[in-house]
């Protein structure tokens, strides 16, 4: 498990630099998305990339790559918006949401570790189109939720379904690579 340690530190630091790079660009102004607006801007995304995976032709020449990274990005700000709830005006400078960035990913790297262990990698076996899937199904369940204003019965909440399209992301994009290599 320590290369998949690895694998997902590079991977995350890849992400990491992103954000950094639009905070220098745009500020915070994702601050001010609700979280089912969040939750469509990795809808989209999920679906372009099931639309490459599915069609030969493409007419827009950007990869799933850049759409996993843009899914783990996305996620990551909807948990820091959980916590910190929607503003109306940019509220924190690139510092904090570093800050708030590798809290989040740190949270979700420990849950992917504590799965991994329990699951024994089977994530490994797996296509990058199953996790596609999964990562559409997360979102059919975060929206369910959104439109259920957060009432769940038995399931987990949302931040769980989040940190799992993170996770599933980070395998995808795992996968991609070794693909090249």
């Amino acid at each position: 498990m320590s290369a998949t340690s690895k694998q997902y530190d590079a991977v995350i630091q890849t992400c990491r630099d992103l954000f950094i790079n639009k905070m220098k660009d745009y500020g915070s102004a994702w601050r001010i998305l609700r979280l089912p607006s969040l939750t469509d801007q990795i809808f989209i995304k999920a679906q372009r990339i099931r639309s490459l995976q599915q069609n030969t032709e493409r007419k827009v020449d950007e990869g799933e790559t850049s759409e996993f990274i843009g899914i783990i990005n996305y996620s990551i700000m909807a948990l820091i918006q959980l916590d910190k709830g929607v503003v109306e005006q940019p509220d924190i400078d690139t510092d904090e949401a570093i800050a708030l960035y590798d809290e989040k990913v740190a949270i979700t790297k420990q849950l992917m570790m504590d799965k991994n262990h329990d699951y024994g990698e089977a994530w490994r076996d797996m296509r990058v189109s199953s996790l596609t899937d999964l990562i559409l199904q997360k979102l059919l369940r975060v929206k369910q939720i959104e439109d259920n204003q957060g009432k769940t019965i038995v399931s987990e909440g949302i931040d769980a379904n989040y940190q799992d399209m993170i996770n599933y992301a980070v395998f995808a994009l795992i996968h991609l690579e070794e693909i090249v290599e």
